[in-house]
């Protein structure tokens, strides 16, 4: 039997995904935190849908709010480090901003569960989670300083400043009303965010430039 430390006994076999308890604990809060309802799960439903004892879990998160605090973080992590990263590349703002949304519309529709519906949560709200929506308000400054420069190379305004980032998002009630299928986000909603900023040119090419950027950022 599979033990995850002295004293930890798990109850039965793996049977999440995870290479580590931790892992599989988020992947378990997961699925019954965005099918269930966050209010609705105890960490013993947790512990349970893992099959460890519930003091286990206490060994990897303290709280329920810890673990709801860990996946939130993991929907914002990677498109912000993107969006830092690419500020030292030579791409122009449209480019970068398509780049940004293609990556950020994949990661939200192909993640395991639709964590992205759980940031309507009230609790969100409360000062518990000030670090979360803080990364949250990074990422959307970082689509509305690229929305700025890509609508002022095309003459555009910025009154739609706030629309891309809000625009991506939509993928995350598309997949919970569809579950993602029949709609091609990952090419329709990059595609409408460069459109809104009023970018005139041949869509191919920029979607080949941004996947060209997405590639090298990743190796």
């Amino acid at each position: 039997m599979a033990n995850l430390g002295p004293g930890r006994p798990r109850l039965e076999q793996r049977r999440r995904q995870g290479t580590t308890p931790r892992a599989e604990i988020l992947d378990a809060a997961a699925e019954l935190f965005t099918t269930k309802g966050y209010a609705n799960t105890s960490t013993r439903a947790v512990a349970d849908a893992v099959g460890i004892r519930q003091a286990s879990l206490y060994h990897h998160f303290a709280a329920k709010d810890d673990i709801l605090d860990a996946l939130l973080a993991e929907t914002v992590a990677g498109p912000v480090e993107l969006a830092q990263r690419m500020m030292g590349e030579p791409e122009d703002a449209a480019t970068q901003l398509y780049a940004l949304a293609l990556f950020d519309v994949r990661q939200l529709r192909t993640a395991r569960w639709n964590l992205g519906a759980l940031y309507l949560l009230p609790e969100l709200r409360t000062e518990r989670f000030v670090a979360f929506r803080r990364r949250r308000d990074e990422l959307r400054a970082h689509y509305e300083r690229l929305t700025v420069e890509s609508a002022a190379a095309a003459g555009a305004g910025e009154d739609a400043r706030i629309l891309p980032f809000r625009l991506v998002e939509t993928v995350i009630a598309i997949r919970y009303d569809e579950g993602a299928a029949g709609v091609d986000t990952e090419r329709v909603i990059p595609d409408a965010v460069l459109r809104i900023v009023g970018y005139q040119g041949g869509m191919g090419a920029v979607r080949a430039a941004a996947a060209e950027l997405l590639a090298r950022l990743s190796e």
